[in-house]
C-alpha cells in the first residue's frame, strides 16, 4: 500500500529534497530493500552533469541549490542500505538492519567515538553472510527477527 506513495499519478511529486521524508516513509513500512531504486532523480542530475543535486532537475535551466536534504543519499547508503543507526543516546548502542536490495555484497562503516562500525553483508548460493564489527552492544535486524549484538565482532549466517 505504501508503494502508492511512488506511483499514484494524482499526488504532486516529491522534490528531491523533500524525497528524504519520502524515502524515510517508505522505509518504515518495510519497503527498505527497494531504496536504491529510489534515486532515479540523483542519477538523472548525474547525467545532466550537476555536481550538486537540483531542487527540479525536470525544468528547463535546473540549476543546483545545494539543499541539505538533497544529499540524503549520503546517509541513507549508510543507514538503510547497510542498516546502521544509534539504538540509544549517544550512539551507546547500535542497530544494524541492512536493507542490500538487489545488491550480493556491501560493506562499508561509520566512525564512532569509541572505534569503527563496519557491516559487511554478503550473498553465496542464497545464503547470507553478514559480520559486524562495534565498540558497543545493540541489535541486528534481518527480515524483521532481532538477534543481540556484543561490542566486538559478530557474525551471522542467514
Amino acid at each position: 500500500m505504501a508503494g502508492k506513495l511512488l506511483t499514484d499519478t494524482t499526488l504532486a511529486p516529491a522534490s528531491i529534497y523533500f524525497k528524504y521524508y519520502l524515502h524515510r516513509a517508505l522505509i518504515q513500512t518495510g519497503l527498505g530493500n527497494d531504496y536504491l531504486q529510489w534515486l532515479g532523480k540523483w542519477k538523472e542530475n548525474l547525467d545532466m552533469g550537476l555536481s550538486t543535486w537540483a531542487e527540479m532537475s525536470d525544468i528547463a535551466n535546473a540549476r543546483s541549490d545545494c539543499h541539505a536534504w538533497g544529499a540524503s543519499p549520503n546517509i541513507e547508503l549508510f543507514r538503510t542500505v547497510l542498516g546502521i543507526d544509534s539504538e540509544a543516546p549517544g550512539f551507546s548502542r547500535v542497530r544494524i538492519e541492512p536493507h542490500p536490495g538487489h545488491l550480493n555484497r556491501v560493506n562499508g562503516e561509520i566512525p564512532h567515538p569509541l572505534g569503527k562500525i563496519n557491516v559487511s553483508c554478503e550473498k553465496k548460493q542464497g545464503h547470507w553472510s553478514v559480520t559486524v564489527r562495534s565498540p558497543v552492544p545493540g541489535t541486528f535486524i534481518w527480515k524483521g527477527k532481532s538477534y543481540g549484538i556484543r561490542a566486538g565482532v559478530n557474525e551471522f549466517s542467514l
